[in-house]
């Protein structure tokens, strides 16, 4: 068998577990994953720095299947690859109920999911986060330690999705490297061509924004992989534009959008089947491809090998900072100093506004916690999220703590999930209360996951007068508030700030917001720091 007969029997059994299960739920999208199974092949085959026996190594490559409604691209990946959890059970129950193969992936449900993506647009977003991230870990622990890519499996929905204007402007000014997006260029939504709708010449925006970009054909395995060697030796981010066919191999709906967002039929499977030369039943992977596919995902065990020798000869105290920090844990001194601000406070009684307050106590915290990262959608000076700690983070410099976002608040947001599920760092930044509407989705989607991401929202309505309705919040706390599993906080005074910062810091599986005055108010009503 040559290289080539292997890698596109590989790629079918990706197509084919995919279309079998999408069948089997009767719901599902196996357009995506049939068009992108060579990309994905070659991916997880060629450049995937993983070992699936291991799927929390630190300095793993990040794959992002930004358009989540091709899910089962990456469950068959997980269970090709043998992940342990990914099952051929679990493939079978493909959307129903109790199954860790959710409709779109879902944080935290299986291994390897490296975030909850479905809204479009959003795994792209955090994946500014999760390259920034690296960068951010690389500077502090060296190369030896911290050293990977993120991979993004985009699509057509993801581009035209706002915030992904805000995440491509941002990480083409920071020079994010090591960040690599795959476009699944298909030409095909829901309702029919993308022409229906959209004409923009999506690799002229993403050079526009900073990025390499370029277009290939999406199912030829060389260009692919000479693609991403050319992407892992750029200076900038990289956009590859993959040329494919939705539901590519169905004999009369691949191409349409027929393909995307329902089961394809029998008798279109069975021409699937014909035109792949696939005569395996469904379900079944040929004993020859299954043994390729799980050599694949224990590649990487060598590389994870020689990475725990690093760490294990590192020096002690590098050694102990980096595991402390991977486990989400706060420096042992972390009560001790707070516990004694709060006496100061106490004794002091500042009269100050909120967001003075809140100012004041990441003085404290930024001096005792060194990963945290802040930051503010432009509004740096009002939102007082920048202390002595935060310089300034650049693409000559990712070894600082703050991060100007622009005015991107819904690209803030879901950069800070992405910086918050890399691992070993506490994210935070700012805009005003009323721009919550903004990064809704980013904050709804961190209480989804039960991450420790924390928004900073000042100029809450008290108070707020003469910029007029536009910048005055009234129904911003009940919304927030009616977000399951998200902790909001509106503290009186700043010892009750320094509460709530304490809290969210606290809080490694529940996401915080402080919405904070823009004002002192000694007369602000009694338990408003309640929190839901």
């Amino acid at each position: 068998m040559t290289s080539r007969e292997q890698h596109d029997r590989m790629a079918n059994a990706i197509r084919f577990l995919s279309m079998d299960a999408v069948e089997k739920a009767n719901s599902g999208h196996p357009g995506l994953p049939m068009g992108c199974a060579d990309i994905a092949t070659v991916l997880f085959t060629r450049f995937l720095k993983f070992d699936a026996k291991a799927p929390h190594w630190a300095d793993r490559d990040r794959f992002i299947l930004s358009a989540g409604h091709g899910s089962m691209l990456l469950y068959s990946l997980l269970y090709l690859t043998g992940y342990e959890d990914m099952t051929i059970d679990q493939i079978k129950n493909f959307r129903q109920l109790g199954s860790k193969t959710a409709g779109h992936p879902e944080y935290g449900h299986a291994a390897g999911i490296e975030t909850t993506t479905g809204p479009l647009g959003q795994g792209l977003a955090n994946s500014v986060g999760f390259a920034l991230g690296e960068r951010i870990m690389n500077a502090a622990f060296g190369n030896d330690l911290v050293h990977h890519y993120t991979y993004v499996l985009a699509g057509d929905g993801c581009l035209m999705e706002g915030v992904s204007q805000e995440a491509i402007a941002l990480a083409g000014h920071l020079k994010l490297n090591k960040l690599i997006v795959f476009w699944d260029n298909n030409n095909i939504s829901i309702d029919g061509p993308v022409s229906l709708a959209d004409n923009t010449d999506q690799v002229a925006r993403f050079q526009a924004s900073g990025w390499n970009a370029s277009h290939i054909d999406g199912t030829d395995p060389e260009a692919i992989a000479y693609a991403i060697e050319a992407a892992r030796h750029s200076d900038k981010p990289t956009m590859i534009a993959c040329k494919t066919t939705i539901g590519f191999g169905a004999p009369t709906k691949a191409g349409t959008n027929k393909a995307h967002g329902s089961p394809l039929g029998a008798e279109e499977i069975a021409g699937a089947r014909k035109f792949f030369n696939w005569e395996s039943p469904p379900f079944e992977v040929p004993a020859d491809i299954l043994d390729a596919w799980r050599t694949a995902g224990k590649v990487g065990a060598k590389a994870r090998a020689d990475w725990e020798g690093r760490l294990a000869q590192a020096d002690a105290k590098l050694k102990g900072e980096f595991e402390r920090r991977l486990a989400g844990k706060l420096p042992s001194n972390f009560d001790a100093v707070i516990a004694d601000y709060k006496k100061k406070l106490s004794a002091d009684k500042p009269k100050v506004a909120t967001r003075k307050s809140s100012e004041m106590a990441l003085e404290v915290i930024n001096g005792a916690v060194p990963e945290t990262i802040g930051g503010s959608a432009d509004l740096t000076g009002s939102n007082n999220t920048k202390t002595s700690q935060t310089k300034n983070i650049t693409p000559d410099d990712y070894g600082q703590r703050y991060v100007h976002y622009g005015i991107r608040e819904h690209g803030m947001a879901a950069a800070i999930n992405g910086l918050t599920l890399h691992g070993g760092l506490i994210a935070y930044g700012g805009t005003f209360l009323c721009f919550s509407d903004y990064a809704r989705p980013s904050m709804r989607l961190a209480s989804l996951m039960g991450i420790r991401s924390i928004f900073v929202m000042t100029h809450d309505s008290i108070g707020l007068g003469e910029d007029g309705p536009t910048h005055q919040p009234v129904e911003h706390l009940a919304a927030l508030r009616a977000i399951p599993n998200h902790n909001v906080f509106r503290p009186a005074d700043a010892v009750e700030t320094a509460e709530c910062w304490q809290l969210a810091l606290e809080s490694e599986k529940t996401p915080s917001t402080l919405a904070l005055t823009r004002q002192n108010l000694p007369t602000c009503a009694p338990n408003s720091a309640r929190r839901t």
